[in-house]
């Protein structure tokens, strides 16, 4: 199968009407006609509204990538929140004019709202042909370190570089296969190699998560690829085999040597690991087997070290012409190969989704019971979790005195999930007169984390 270019897949693109795009849980299929159709009706109503820049907001697959192209061909601006959360939503308007969203998913007040499917039945779209997107541009927000979402520009063009590169890399291997997946396409990862690069190769994907074990497990067949993340594939130990992918991407972070092990043995192929970001798009790659396998650069990047150790690069997916320098501490072993150790700054990953430690500062400290906070990763149970030091008012420890301490910390918690993922909630919280600092003022972090020893 050769792959289509995003500006033209629906408009020129020659695939028999009952060739399968998307199904669901119960396997009933999405054909190329309901997705052509869907797409152009869509696309003219769109072009008809004033609003410009609208958010996708989507738990179903097949609905999001409708969305998707039918933006592009009304050129409209694209906003891609990478949290469905209501709050976290709501936080984002100043960025969107109106949300496309499916009926799962809350929009905020006070911006047009579409929602998918339509309530009504959708009406056959008129002769007219659909616009080009060749200047369409994407706007995914990520966790930063600043402590607020940030927001990274896409050009469709970059991402049509890494849909050519995935399937000139790896088109072979999964050639006519059918695409499974553990993670969302609200992210860079999920919305390549979930929805556009199945979409593009005319493979179908499944419209929703895999969400347990047991179901990865049971979609294992030579004919199947699976799109997920070490969160998922270190919960596969205790499974009992039942059948092979033909492939398994992981992406989110690396995967442990004993995860991916398990992986192999559970579901008959060594996970493909795939390094990059938001900000640079695919870096490079790996099949660890062994636990020190380095990672290999995708073709046409480049990659040096700065003064601190971190990974430099010169990527298409990024600027050509510039080099972008990561947080990710690294050994350079040849021109095409490397071994990560660790990230330099203070977006860390937990369960392989990005979370960062100064947004949840912020978001408890908008608590009126809150003065001052501090966040830190905590080894659990042989697992990462969130912890916070966290300074009370005086109207805190009154109400910490009067509810109780158990009560307390779950009302604090539940005052969190409007803004933060539920990975990104504190599991341990300190109550302290202050945060330990050292002379200069600067945090002193061994003694932050001395206040969990006992935990």
């Amino acid at each position: 199968m050769s792959l289509a270019p995003l500006s033209t897949l629906v408009s020129t693109t020659e695939r028999p009407p009952t060739h399968c795009v998307a199904f669901n849980e119960d396997r009933t299929e999405r054909s190329w006609y309901e997705f052509t159709r869907d797409v152009t009706t869509l696309s003219h109503q769109l072009t008809a509204l004033q609003e410009q820049k609208w958010a996708l907001a989507f738990e179903d697959s097949y609905l999001f990538a409708t969305a998707f192209l039918a933006l592009c061909h009304a050129n409209k601006s694209i906003i891609l929140p990478g949290n469905l959360q209501p709050g976290a939503l709501a936080e984002l308007t100043e960025h969107y004019d109106g949300i496309l969203h499916d009926t799962r998913v809350t929009p905020p007040q006070g911006v047009s709202a579409v929602s998918l499917p339509h309530t009504d039945a959708l009406l056959e779209a008129d002769n007219a042909p659909l616009q080009s997107f060749d200047n369409i541009h994407l706007t995914l927000f990520t966790s930063g370190s600043s402590g607020t979402p940030k927001a990274v520009e896409k050009s469709l063009f970059q991402l049509q570089q890494e849909l050519n590169q995935l399937e000139q890399q790896w088109g072979k291997q999964v050639h006519h296969a059918t695409f499974f997946s553990t993670v969302s396409h609200q992210h860079i990862y999920g919305l390549l190699f979930r929805v556009l690069w199945p979409l593009c190769a005319g493979r179908p994907f499944m419209c929703s998560d895999l969400i347990y074990p047991e179901q990865v497990i049971a979609q294992a067949k030579p004919d199947h690829v699976l799109v997920s993340s070490p969160a998922l594939l270190k919960r596969l130990a205790d499974q009992t085999a039942s059948g092979s992918y033909g492939a398994i991407y992981s992406s989110g972070g690396p995967l442990p040597h004993d995860a991916a092990k398990h992986s192999a043995i559970r579901l008959g192929e060594l996970p493909i690991e795939v390094y990059g970001s938001t900000e640079t798009g695919g870096i490079g790659f790996r099949q660890q087997d062994e636990e020190s396998t380095p990672w290999r650069l995708f073709d046409g990047i480049q990659a040096s070290l700065d003064a601190e150790g971190c990974l430099s690069l010169l990527s298409p997916y990024i600027d050509p012409h510039n080099w972008y320098h990561t947080a990710d501490i690294c050994d350079l072993i040849n021109a095409q190969h490397f071994l990560l150790k660790g990230r330099a700054d203070r977006v860390v990953k937990i369960e392989e989704k990005r979370v960062s430690l100064p947004e949840i500062e912020q978001r408890l400290c908008q608590n009126p019971w809150v003065i001052d906070a501090a966040a830190l990763v905590l080894s659990q149970d042989d697992r990462q979790v969130i912890g916070a030091a966290v300074v009370l008012s005086a109207q805190g420890w009154k109400t910490l005195n009067s509810m109780g301490q158990g009560k307390f910390k779950l009302s604090m918690r539940q005052s969190l999930r409007a803004w933060l993922e539920p990975i990104a909630i504190p599991r341990q919280l300190r109550f302290v007169q202050h945060i330990p600092q050292n002379s200069q003022g600067k945090r002193q972090h061994p003694l932050i984390e001395a206040l969990f020893a006992d935990q």
